[in-house]
């Protein structure tokens, strides 16, 4: 994938003595030792990370990480004290005022926790406000507003006023004022924290269904794991006005850094956001083609299993034998393995959530075969790995 934000070694200090926060944050002193001896606060300490274009990026901390800092040096509200902030190949922080508000026009929207509407202007004169400051024309920009309610389920409601709206509708309008910008880079800071739970998930659903179609490179506040575990491709935590750990939501869950990022996410449903590809394991497996009784029973002794997974030449999954039946073929002297292939196995793909599975995983008798696109066997579910997952232990990858 293409990078499309490249972060280097940025900080960003607030208050006098600059400089000599700057080289205490480097030889290593806390944000409150730094402002006992300074009186300046280290808002952001030495940060560097990518974020790939086409992907929802979350930068997630609790109050005073210094994650909304982050979001605000991105597009310059508040200027970087050092570092560089390289979009499309510009650095952002040698950009001056006039250069930078064009490419806020151009390249950035962004949608706010507290709506940010004008209660003085229409549903569609708000969507349309970023497009006028650009002095669209006055009918284009109302077609692309409309357009905009219509990604995000409000058409028809373009005449309303925003206090008309609830809660949950009014962030649909600052989220469709973004998109009527037409900017590759969305930034949202803490957008849905202020919804009821409802509206929360409805926004967070809305969203992933809306990035789907459009593609954007979404850079997401959030202070809630779970948020952050549902929307994003990568997840940044900080703490202290430091990166903690950048990882993919599975790395976060199954890798975490230290015991501050174990701790946050001691509480997370782990079976919402782990798949089967998370958990499967390695089975004992054969070619139903090419291998007889001797070998399968060879492979399930050295594998301590009482059956066997069948696949062709290809991988490609037909079934299993047990390892009563396989030891009946070969007494009965015959070699080929479909004579007791049992075809009634359970399936599941390796994109497939675990709260999706937990039902069934726990009344079978059969693990369940992981299988890929081409249906070829990827490894098998058992209740053991799902469990030993979801406590948050690590997985042996081998039957």
């Amino acid at each position: 994938m293409t990078v499309e934000i490249d972060v280097k070694n940025v900080s960003k200090i607030f208050g006098r003595q600059v400089e000599k926060a700057s080289k205490l944050a480097v030889q290593g002193l806390s944000k409150e030792e730094i402002l006992k001896k300074t009186g300046a606060t280290v808002g952001v300490d030495r940060v560097s990370f990518q974020v790939q274009q086409g992907e929802i990026f979350v930068i997630m901390g609790l109050s005073g990480s210094g994650k909304s800092t982050v979001l605000r040096m991105l597009n310059q509200l508040i200027p970087a004290t050092s570092g560089q902030i390289i979009v499309d190949g510009q650095d952002l922080t040698k950009l001056s005022k006039k250069e930078m508000l064009e490419f806020r026009r151009n390249k950035m929207s962004m949608v706010f926790q507290n709506f940010a509407l004008f209660p003085h202007y229409t549903v569609l004169e708000n969507v349309a406000y970023g497009l006028e400051i650009k002095n669209v024309s006055k009918d284009e920009r109302l077609k692309k507003a409309q357009h905009a309610l219509e990604l995000v389920g409000l058409q028809g409601y373009g005449e309303q006023y925003p206090d008309q709206l609830s809660g949950g509708m009014q962030q649909r309008v600052g989220l469709a004022r973004a998109l009527a910008s037409d900017a590759q880079i969305l930034l949202m800071d803490e957008a849905f924290s202020a919804l009821d739970p409802l509206n929360r998930k409805e926004m967070q659903d809305e969203l992933l269904r809306i990035q789907a179609d459009l593609n954007k490179t979404i850079i997401f506040i959030s202070h809630d794991l779970n948020e952050a575990l549902k929307l994003g491709n990568h997840i940044m935590i900080m703490r202290n006005a430091k990166l903690v750990q950048v990882g993919t939501p599975e790395e976060i869950l199954t890798s975490p850094a230290d015991d501050y990022v174990e701790k946050f996410i001691e509480d997370v449903d782990r079976s919402r956001i782990l798949t089967a590809e998370n958990v499967m394991i390695t089975p004992a497996m054969v070619n139903i083609d090419k291998a007889g009784p001797r070998t399968a029973l060879r492979e399930m002794r050295e594998n301590n299993t009482s059956s066997i997974y069948l696949v062709d030449s290809k991988y490609r999954f037909k079934g299993i034998a047990s390892a009563q039946d396989v030891s009946q073929l070969l007494k009965k002297g015959k070699t080929d393995l479909h004579d007791v292939l049992m075809t009634d196995v359970p399936t599941t793909t390796l994109d497939t959530v675990l709260t999706e599975l937990l039902a069934d995983i726990s009344t079978t008798t059969i693990p369940f075969a992981v299988l890929d696109e081409q249906k070829r066997l990827r490894g098998i579910i058992i209740r053991g790995a799902v469990l030993a997952a979801l406590s948050g232990n690590e997985v042996e990858h081998h039957a």
